[in-house]
């Protein structure tokens, strides 16, 4: 911040030192720009100032929270292991959408009993049976490319 005031005293310096007063439209517009330069000085200082603290705090609000999290959590990994069931993500039905492909989860029962659900990310109706025939048809050009690899290999 420094480096901004002796900057700032170098301009006002210069003017001084070229005789530029405010008796001329240019002069005072030149004195005026150094003038704001000088409060653009003063203000990023005060939000430095500002910013340091807040660092502090943060820091001091993290290291508490560290604490806090230490002692609340000290035998989440043994009590995690008695509430998690596995077999409930054995349910899940991973759904990518054909509009913005982001891939999402659905429970197995909803998969199966609708026709149509709607994108949790752009909205959009996605009909279910459309994509089971483009996951059948993907599986079955996966499949032919299988059999070809397996026929070239043969060859070699």
């Amino acid at each position: 911040m420094e480096n901004l005031y002796e900057k700032v005293a170098y301009l006002r310096g210069l003017a001084e030192g070229l005789g530029i007063n405010e008796d001329s439209k240019e002069g005072k517009l030149l004195l005026s720009i150094i003038d704001v330069l000088d409060e653009f000085a003063d203000a990023i200082n005060e939000l430095d100032v500002k910013q340091a603290e807040l660092e502090d705090v943060v820091d001091s609000i993290d290291e508490d929270l560290e604490k806090l999290e230490d002692e609340v959590y000290e035998n989440y990994d043994e009590d995690y292991d008695d509430y998690y069931d596995e077999e409930e993500d054995e349910d899940l039905v991973e759904v990518t959408c054909p509009n913005c492909k982001v891939t999402f989860y659905l429970e197995e029962d909803e998969y199966l009993n609708e026709d149509e659900i709607e994108c949790p990310n752009c909205n959009e109706i996605i009909y279910l049976d459309e994509l089971e025939e483009e996951l059948d048809d993907e599986e079955d050009d996966d499949e032919y490319e299988d059999e070809e690899d397996d026929e070239n290999k043969k060859n070699k």
